[in-house]
């Protein structure tokens, strides 16, 4: 029964994480426009931009910045389906982790100053989220007694209550994840980034719809991460999950975009304040 339902979960994301990755991008836009006093695009226009992309002509560079691309993709894949089907979260970061690496070699191959310049950005926004990422699985471990995502869903108590400081870090990875101010240093989705698209500005046709259609995998995981932490009330948590996607975008619309410099230091010190304090608690205390 394990079995089948670890199968059933791996088999729902591969299937269902690009529709719902696409339609939370689509009320991103949404929202976001609002928030601007704009109308805003239609709720399928990510699916409408992934067609299209698929159509249109590759341009590259050098044809190896595609095959990292596709590698990048099919990380995330892998990433989202030992999540979902219930695997150990430190495989999951492993995962996780194997596919930034290729995504940055994919914007250094490029060879742009565009793409250059993004890619050293997205390099330091991945030291800068690790520590918060890393820590978040110790201290899931030291609530729960398992590294198994199976085994922490099904822990009986609100894990939110036990690790609040992992939890406001988290929020930060949430933000460097969905490419939301301050942290939208590598690339962004907004016209107003002074890169362009950053580390993607050389990618185009099916590639760029590949790394966009990765995004959204990665989206999926990085709300499943979040589902854990209120994952004992159901209805709870998908509240949680709408309240904390508002939030992000609210951010996005209202802080301005950190240097590099106050990205790291700011991310590293709520690690070692919040993070390492709330696994100290934990460790003494519980």
């Amino acid at each position: 029964m394990d079995f089948l339902n670890a199968a059933l979960g791996a088999l729902l994301f591969v299937v269902l994480a690009p529709v719902g990755g696409g339609l939370v991008a689509g009320v991103d836009r949404i929202v976001t426009a609002r928030m601007q006093g704009r109308v805003g695009p239609p709720l399928f226009q990510p699916f409408y931009d992934v067609f299209k992309l698929m159509h249109k002509e590759t341009m590259v560079v050098r044809r190896s910045q595609n095959f990292y691309m596709v590698f990048y993709l099919i990380l995330m894949i892998f990433t989202g389906v030992l999540f979902f089907s219930g695997g150990d979260i430190l495989l999951v970061i492993f995962a996780l982790t194997l596919g930034d690496v290729f995504f940055i070699l994919g914007g250094y191959k490029a060879s742009s100053p565009f793409s250059f310049l993004g890619t050293q950005r997205e390099l330091i926004l991945s030291m800068a989220y690790e520590p918060i990422i890393l820590l978040l699985a110790v201290g899931l471990y030291r609530a729960t007694g398992s590294f198994n995502v199976a085994d922490i869903n099904a822990y009986p108590d609100l894990l939110i209550v036990f690790l609040p400081g992992l939890f406001i870090g988290f929020l930060c990875v949430m933000e460097i994840k969905f490419r939301k101010s301050p942290f939208d240093l590598s690339t962004s989705h907004h016209g107003h980034q002074e890169l362009v698209k950053g580390m993607t500005t050389e990618f185009s046709g099916r590639t760029l719809a590949a790394i966009e259609v990765g995004h959204w995998y990665e989206s999926v995981f990085v709300l499943g991460l979040l589902y854990l932490f209120f994952a004992a009330k159901p209805i709870m948590a998908v509240v949680a999950v709408g309240l904390t996607l508002f939030f992000l975008i609210l951010a996005d619309n209202a802080f301005a975009r950190f240097k590099w410099q106050l990205a790291l230091k700011s991310t590293w010190m709520m690690a070692i304040v919040l993070g390492v304090s709330n696994i100290l608690v934990l460790y003494y205390f519980f």
